[in-house]
């Protein structure tokens, strides 16, 4: 049977790498951490042991993904961003925002 453990060590797990992958960014920590817990409140009622697997093994991939695939860029002192990827990301495909989605400089 699935236990509350796996279910909490999951939630961690989550966390932990939305704190590594967001550091310095207060906004994205806050947001992610709020949408986590939402997403385990959502499903605290489900009972079903193949669901549960099935609810932890995406929780599982969700912090593989966040841990390895996204890399959060910074902005720089010249008004660029810079993005550092760690050994974490190797083999990771670079995606770069649109520039709808980044914020505009006030210069």
């Amino acid at each position: 049977m699935v236990g509350r453990a796996e279910a909490l060590s999951a939630y961690r797990s989550l966390i932990r790498a939305t704190q590594k992958s967001f550091k310095g960014d207060s906004l994205m920590l806050a947001e992610s951490a709020v949408e986590v817990r939402k997403k385990f409140e959502e499903n605290r009622s489900v009972s079903s042991e193949t669901q549960i697997e099935k609810l932890l093994g995406e929780a599982r991939e969700a912090s593989d993904f966040i841990s390895n695939m996204i890399v959060q860029a910074r902005l720089s002192s010249s008004g660029g961003y810079v993005v550092k990827p760690g050994k974490e990301h190797s083999g990771a495909t670079l995606e770069i925002p649109s520039e709808e989605l980044l914020p505009k400089s006030s210069s």
